[in-house]
């Protein structure tokens, strides 16, 4: 009984200690001298710079801090990131606080602890994505497109701001309408807000701005990268893109005249881009599904190789597109070996465009036959799939693949996974054993087929007298 009593104090104290293990305290101490925001929202997608200048007020030293993203914007939140004033990169972690639970909360560990009454200046950087909306939904082929951006007037946080200055970029003198709150200043392609003063923690205030912007809308709903390794020199990565125009939709006809007399004139539209390949990309194919589209030009750069793609029309709002992207980077450039360990260091994603956003990524890596002791070391979080086997010609038992997705993708996560393995080397002559042996039996038996009789009776040849 007594041993009982004890396993389940045991356990609750464990489910104690999970619970609380991601709870965090906002910190009195903490205090923000100054804040100085900028909020470009000249592309597709929504990027806030902050600058940041915190003051520890207590009497201990402060080791860390929270960033937080209030409930309306956290679901679009595809990146968020922290450095010192050095711009080193700051460690994030996401954790919670009770009583804000609509809130997103990121801790952020401090290089060096800040002492009592001293300041420190931090950045912060966030990325949202399908926070810009058509007004009008609809526009004709002739029209520009006009969007709405709506946010927050004050940085949001769990402490109280001292002073703060806003700036929107919106990259155009087309600004039909804005939230005018004092004091306020319009520049020729921005707007900004401040100083504003004893900011309380977690305000919020509605900021609105109708601009014209006529940047690529594009969106790519579905990448499939698959990334197929070979221990003979090789590695083999195609992806299969899945695009839509997320922008104002065209309403009435499509006149292939008109755009060709004039493209300017359909300015919100969609005819090309640029996709950037590693710099030993070899092999490049591109097709859709009607076979090759002889309308992309690649150009070899220094750093990487250029790749401008056009599809076999423009793209307009609404309308979407799907195409194949294939090619072979050396195996010596990615792949690390000692004895029978490997390490395997590339990007989950590449390139696509400037400014995408991607709502899924699904990378595959196929490794070859005969791998075991697989440790995948990844930059974020993703969501990883049970590990399948690929059969392909002189596979014995499948070859092993790791499959993992990430959502919401930004150029952010741009970033290198590392997976190690082993794999005895005596296995590379696997397959052309296999060749050689098939091949032994095949004349063995063209030998044994040419040399025997296997007639149930001798023929008869007549005697010379």
């Amino acid at each position: 009984m007594a041993k009982l009593r004890f396993c389940v104090v045991f356990v609750f104290y464990l489910l104690l200690k999970c619970e609380t293990a991601n709870v965090d305290n906002i910190s009195s101490d903490i205090k923000i001298k100054n804040v100085d925001r900028t909020i470009d929202i000249s592309t597709q997608l929504v990027k806030i710079s902050t600058k940041i200048t915190l003051e520890n007020t207590g009497k201990a030293p402060v080791k860390n801090f929270l960033l937080a993203v209030e409930a309306s914007a956290k679901d679009n939140l595809a990146f968020i990131g922290a450095k010192d004033s050095n711009g080193k990169e700051l460690k994030l972690a996401e954790t919670t606080v009770k009583g804000h639970d609509n809130v997103k909360f990121w801790r952020v560990e401090l290089k060096e602890a800040l002492a009592a009454g001293a300041s420190a200046a931090v950045s912060s950087e966030a990325v949202l994505t399908k926070v810009l909306t058509p007004y009008p939904t609809e526009i004709t082929q002739q029209e520009d497109q006009f969007v709405k951006y709506n946010g927050n007037l004050y940085y949001y946080s769990p402490y109280t701001v001292a002073s703060q200055k806003t700036t929107v970029n919106t990259n155009t003198k087309s600004i039909e309408s804005f939230t005018k709150v004092k004091p306020f200043q319009q520049q020729e392609t921005s707007l900004q807000y401040g100083p504003t003063t004893n900011i309380a923690p977690f305000t919020e205030k509605e900021l609105s701005v109708h601009y014209k912007n006529n940047s690529p809308f594009l969106t790519v709903t579905r990448v499939e990268r698959l990334i197929e390794l070979s221990h003979w020199g090789n590695i083999a990565i195609e992806e299969t893109i899945e695009i839509e125009h997320t922008g104002a939709k065209l309403k009435g006809p499509f006149s292939r005249y008109d755009y060709q007399q004039d493209e300017r004139s359909s300015s919100a539209s969609v005819s090309s881009y640029k996709t950037l390949l590693p710099a030993s990309a070899a092999d490049v194919y591109y097709r859709d599904t009607n076979g090759n589209i002889s309308t992309s030009r690649m150009r070899v750069k220094k750093d990487s190789v250029e790749l401008d793609l056009r599809p076999r029309y423009p793209l307009f709002g609404g309308w979407r597109t799907h195409y194949t992207l294939g090619y072979n980077v050396p195996s010596y450039e990615y792949l690390y070996h000692s004895g029978n360990d490997y390490l395997l260091k590339m990007r989950i994603i590449d390139h696509i465009f400037d400014d995408m956003q991607v709502d899924e990524v699904v990378t595959k890596i196929i490794l070859p036959e005969g791998t075991a002791g697989l440790k995948l070391n990844l930059p974020y979080a993703v969501t990883r799939l049970p590990d399948t086997l690929h059969h392909t010609y002189l596979d014995t038992k499948g070859r092993p693949v790791i499959t993992f997705i990430k959502k919401n993708v930004v150029e952010n996560h741009i970033q290198d996974f590392q997976l190690r393995y082993t794999f005895p080397r005596l296995l590379m002559f696997q397959e052309p054993l296999l060749v050689v042996g098939f091949l032994y039996a095949l004349f063995l038996c063209v030998i044994i087929y040419v040399r025997l009789d296997f007639s149930i009776h001798k023929s008869e040849h007549p005697h010379k007298e």
